[in-house]
């Protein structure tokens, strides 16, 4: 589902980036760039997707995200901060995938938000093709 991204991974949890990075590959993202603070990402023109911890190293990445909606860039939220009134009204079409969260749907999550699968709200009810 994530063939050919290169994926920006904002997560400072050492172990959970670990994981996230190897989850990405093993379903074909073709690189996996992990940033533990803001000052890490570099350049954006590197990425064409993203997983957004909301907050790395004590900062909101809220500003960062209006960044990558700006860019185009499209991203999901994983973090433990799942109640968030601010962020379902700054970004109510951002998926928010909460800690502790399975692989597949994070994986599932940012594939639907790069387009490469379709919403399940974007399917048709009756099955057709």
């Amino acid at each position: 589902m994530l063939e050919g991204l290169r994926i920006l991974l904002l997560e400072d949890e050492f172990l959970i980036a670990m994981d996230v990075e190897l989850l990405c590959r093993e379903h074909g993202a073709a690189d996996v760039s992990t940033a533990r603070t803001l000052d890490e990402v570099g350049d954006l023109a590197e990425f064409n997707a993203a997983i957004l911890d909301i907050f790395v190293d004590g900062a909101s990445t809220l500003d960062f995200a209006d960044t990558l909606r700006g860019a185009g860039t499209p991203f999901v939220f994983a973090s433990g901060h799942t109640d968030n009134v601010e962020i379902a009204m700054r970004f109510p079409d951002v998926t928010l995938v909460g800690k502790p969260y399975a692989g597949n749907d994070l994986v599932e999550a940012l594939a639907i938000a790069c387009g490469r699968v379709p919403a399940v709200s974007d399917a048709d009810p009756a099955g057709a093709a």
